[in-house]
């Protein structure tokens, strides 16, 4: 079954909300990433990369830069 795309924005937006409620925007992102590396299935990951890259809205700033991170690093 294929994670909703929706729904994964969602979750990494969850993700960025409590990071940013602990710290700078710039560490947030890194924190998001690392979370996000750390945790998600690599289906989840590529997913979220594949709707990054094809335009997808609804994500928080600091968070579209953590996934923009994500999407250029190796695999």
């Amino acid at each position: 079954m294929k994670p909703n795309p929706d729904i994964l924005i969602r979750m990494a937006n969850d993700i960025g909300a409590f990071f940013i409620g602990e710290t700078s925007p710039e560490e947030a992102t890194k924190s998001v990433l690392n979370h996000i590396r750390r945790y998600w299935d690599p289906r989840m990951r590529a997913q979220i990369v594949k709707q990054y890259q094809a335009g997808a809205t609804g994500f928080d700033d600091h968070v579209r830069a953590a996934i923009e991170l994500l999407a250029r690093s190796k695999p």
